[in-house]
């Protein structure tokens, strides 16, 4: 394995190792601060990331969730939604594309075999990065000597464009769930850049084709059999903590507009204040949730993770978007210029919820409260 990792054509120099919880919040508060610079620039002529993306990965953040077996640091899960918060703060499209890497691994670690575990986690430590996806129900996967002939396109995932690798879901034959863990680089993957969402404009979403490709069976994982696993928990979570972050700018941006002028509606600015403190003790809650299920994985704990997840991410999406309408509201017409380009919170909230399953996890939440003997 080399000392570097190849992207775009580029060489990326080896990661940092973040050795603490403390360096890692550190790291991301740093790496928030600067992105957020340009970042209505990048979201007003669709500027993809892509140094920003490299400088999270040379940071060493994007392996924070590494095992400690695999030389990880492995930092808890509420640390980790305030991390992707924070992030998502700073540019809410770049912690859109760290959520999805950051799930990935979460699959990685739950379902792949100890080999393939070992050899993607050392890239991880190095910097790649990953994104989660899944094939259209109309891709081909048929047995080939050790492994699978591939065939087909997925459907649009955040972070493609950014990845060294794509943790696809796919159906071998007959009808098994599997991750099919694909390098950007291989001969026959083309990844199409199809994104032209009016929010989250530069997460770098995207569709990756496979016109033929063998894809090794050691390269493939088994997907969990339970609907509350971990990796489902854990990608609510994160996405609750983009919600969070995006709620953080709108407010931050809210203030700076209104100004001298604050004192004429703090009940209105203390309201949204204690629902994003409220939203952002929720993720905290959850966190701690998902750390007891990942440790003990049994069903029970696995569900309670989940309806934790769930109120979650339903709250911190609902408090993205409500920051994002205060900011006109009580900001006025001084909020109103195409320069200022303020709208973007209202987009990126809007955007980013569209993707969440909100009356399955209510109807799921139902069932759960309804169990006999819970309170």
């Amino acid at each position: 394995m080399g000392t570097v990792s190849q992207f775009h054509e580029s060489l990326r120099p080896p990661a940092h190792r973040i050795e603490s919880e403390e360096e890692a919040i550190s790291t991301a508060r740093g790496l928030a601060a600067a992105f957020r610079h340009q970042e209505s620039e990048r979201d007003i002529n669709r500027i993809l990331p892509f140094a920003e993306l490299d400088a999270l990965s040379v940071s060493g953040l994007t392996a924070i969730t590494v095992p400690p077996d695999h030389e990880g640091l492995d930092v808890s899960n509420a640390l980790l939604a305030e991390i992707v918060a924070i992030i998502a703060e700073g540019d809410a499209s770049i912690g859109e594309a760290l959520e999805n890497h950051f799930c990935a691994l979460e699959t990685l670690r739950t379902q792949a075999a100890e080999d393939l575990k070992a050899s993607l986690f050392a890239r991880v430590l190095l910097g790649d990065r990953f994104s989660g996806a899944a094939f259209t129900d109309v891709a081909e996967l048929t047995a080939e000597g050790p492994g699978y002939r591939l065939s087909g396109r997925t459907r649009q995932a955040p972070g493609i464009l950014f990845a060294d690798w794509i943790a696809a879901a796919a159906t071998a034959p007959p009808s098994r769930p599997v991750t099919l863990y694909l390098a950007r680089t291989d001969e026959g993957v083309q990844v199409v850049d199809d994104w032209d969402g009016f929010g989250q404009r530069t997460n770098g979403s995207a569709t990756a084709i496979v016109g033929t490709l063998h894809v090794n069976a050691d390269a493939i994982a088994a997907a969990p059999s339970s609907g509350y696993s971990t990796g489902i928990s854990l990608g609510l979570l994160l996405k609750a903590g983009v919600s969070l972050g995006i709620a953080r700018a709108a407010w931050s941006d809210l203030m700076a507009a209104i100004g001298d002028r604050s004192t004429t509606v703090l009940p209105r600015i203390g309201e949204r204040a204690i629902r994003i403190e409220a939203t952002a003790a929720a993720l905290e809650r959850a966190g701690r949730k998902l750390d007891i299920a990942q440790v003990n994985p049994v069903e029970a704990a696995m569900a309670d993770a989940h309806f934790s997840a769930s109120a979650a991410v339903i709250l911190a999406g609902e408090t993205a978007l409500d920051t994002a309408n205060a900011l006109f509201e009580l900001a006025g017409e001084t909020s109103a210029g195409i320069g200022l380009n303020l709208d973007r919170h209202w987009r990126n909230a809007r955007i980013h919820a569209l993707s969440l399953a909100r009356d399955k996890l209510l109807h799921t939440a139902g069932e759960y409260m309804s169990e006999p003997g819970r309170t």
